[in-house]
């Protein structure tokens, strides 16, 4: 058995698990994370009361955006009173940093030259301990113990998740014995999180190896097999206690307990081997999906707050791009004006967003947003091309022909102006979204990013387990 790790040699190790293995790609990804959570956190512009309610997820992302410069790793435990959470961690640790035993949660705010160890408050004043470890090197390791699940009331244990599983990049659930009812809820609500989690079987020791394997076996074959793979469950003995025969100076003999050495060897080479294959992965990611989770509520905020002024403005092009169209008889002129109404209502849009945008902006916008539109916006330009060579010929043969085609002149009027409004509509729309997106829309936004880091996951990622389900519920988001 191995000697238990100083702190700054688990910080060391942890740190050339995940900043030294050289992966290109994973870098790529790291890089676009970080700098796609850089303007997400500098164009939010938001007004006071498009603020209110979200200031802790904000104040989250700027905290995350520190992390990602920073290069900081989370790594939650959570599990029922008893379990061992706070040994696990001391085990990891080499020391006693995390309090164990009846006053559970009751660590002080502690600091030392090498780590500090904080309190923060969730739900009605439950508390949970965050251990900061920096290492020798460019990265900082941060070991949280959460409250028993069973300590805490439904709706605190959904804050506690809500709080710290969705931010955390991999989760330790610890269990010390076969599974209850109780813990497999506990479980699946943090499976549906979407992050990686190993299943901790702590207090082997107190098991017969007889016993012990076969509770193992329940776990992994009944229990959790829908939740988990093999590969995510380890066994450790965080804690264990060892018996010792003495004899009395009477001359009779006793049992006397002391602590043996942990054993969670195992444990330790998961979580290395973890981050090791794709510890970069697992921060850009989970950075990613955070950060989209809250985009989407500030997009929705802004959205319902400035609709409608925003709709005011859409429809006033709208139907000023209609009447230009109708009533103008030349075609260039017919597609120039046209144009001009698109530009004007971007410009007037960005203003609206409070999002600086120049005329050059406005027109390569309005190239994407074409092109965004894809067969729809092709059409409406080719018709209204089509309606505009034929307005010009009818105008043109009116005094020829003593008003006759006049009739259609007007028909085809009214038709181009159809099409016109349509497309000013449809631009206008578009460019509300992407504009209430803080102007991080298509390759630029979160869940551009997301896509391409799980497309770069292999086979064997732990990642790969919950692959299809992120997958899907950007897709719900996308959706709604």
């Amino acid at each position: 058995m191995h000697e238990p790790l100083e702190e700054t040699e688990l910080a060391d190790e942890l740190d050339k698990a995940i900043w030294g293995f050289d992966d290109i790609q994973a870098e790529i990804n790291y890089k676009q994370a970080k700098d796609t959570l850089h303007n997400l956190v500098t164009r939010l512009d938001l007004k006071p009361q498009e603020r209110e309610g979200l200031e802790s997820e904000i104040a989250q992302l700027e905290t995350m955006l520190e992390n990602l410069e920073q290069r900081v790793v989370q790594i939650a435990v959570f599990g029922m009173v008893g379990r061992g959470k706070s040994s696990l961690l001391n085990a990891l640790l080499g020391q006693q940093v995390f309090e164990t035993g009846p006053l559970h949660g009751v660590t002080r705010s502690t600091q030392k030259a090498q780590w500090e160890v904080t309190e923060e408050t969730i739900g009605t004043g439950d508390r949970y301990v965050k251990f900061t470890l920096p290492s020798s090197g460019d990265s900082q390791v941060e070991l949280i113990d959460t409250p028993g699940l069973d300590e805490v009331d439904g709706e605190t244990r959904a804050a506690l998740a809500a709080q710290i599983a969705n931010r955390a990049d991999l989760i330790l659930f610890a269990i010390a014995g076969d599974m209850t009812q109780v813990e497999h809820k506990a479980l699946s609500q943090l499976r549906d999180v979407g992050k990686p989690i190993l299943l901790v079987f702590n207090k082997i020791d107190q098991y017969p190896q007889a016993d012990r394997i076969a509770i193992y076996h329940k776990i992994r074959d009944e229990r959790v097999k829908e939740l988990l793979s093999p590969d995510e469950i380890v066994m450790a003995a965080a804690s264990p206690l060892t018996k010792k025969a003495i004899v009395r100076p009477d001359g009779t003999r006793s049992v006397q307990l002391s602590q043996g050495q942990p054993q969670i060897e195992e444990l330790k080479l998961k979580i290395l081997e973890i981050l090791h294959r794709e510890g970069k992965a697992l921060v850009a990611l989970n950075t990613m999906l955070y950060a989209d989770n809250v985009n989407e509520q500030i997009v929705k905020r802004k959205l319902e707050i400035r609709a409608s002024s925003a709709e005011r403005l859409i429809w006033r092009a709208t139907m000023t791009k209609a009447v230009a169209i109708a009533l103008n008889p030349i075609m260039m002129v017919d597609l120039l004006s046209g144009a001009a109404i698109d530009l004007i209502l971007i410009l007037s849009l960005a203003k609206l967003y409070d999002i600086p945008m120049t005329q050059t902006g406005a027109l390569q916008l309005l190239q994407k947003i074409a092109l965004s539109l894809g067969g729809i916006s092709a059409s409406q330009l080719l018709a209204n091309l089509g309606l505009s060579s034929l307005k010009s010929l009818l105008g043109i043969a009116t005094p020829a022909t003593g008003g006759i085609t006049l009739a259609p002149y007007l028909s085809v009027a009214i038709t181009q102006a159809g099409v016109a409004g349509v497309s000013a509509y449809s631009i206008g729309q578009v460019t509300k979204a992407y504009l209430a997106n803080g102007a991080t829309w298509g390759p630029e936004g979160p869940k551009a990013v997301i896509t391409r880091i799980l497309s770069s996951l292999d086979q064997t990622s732990i990642l790969n387990r919950i692959k299809d389900e992120l997958v899907a519920k950007l897709g719900a988001r996308k959706e709604s």
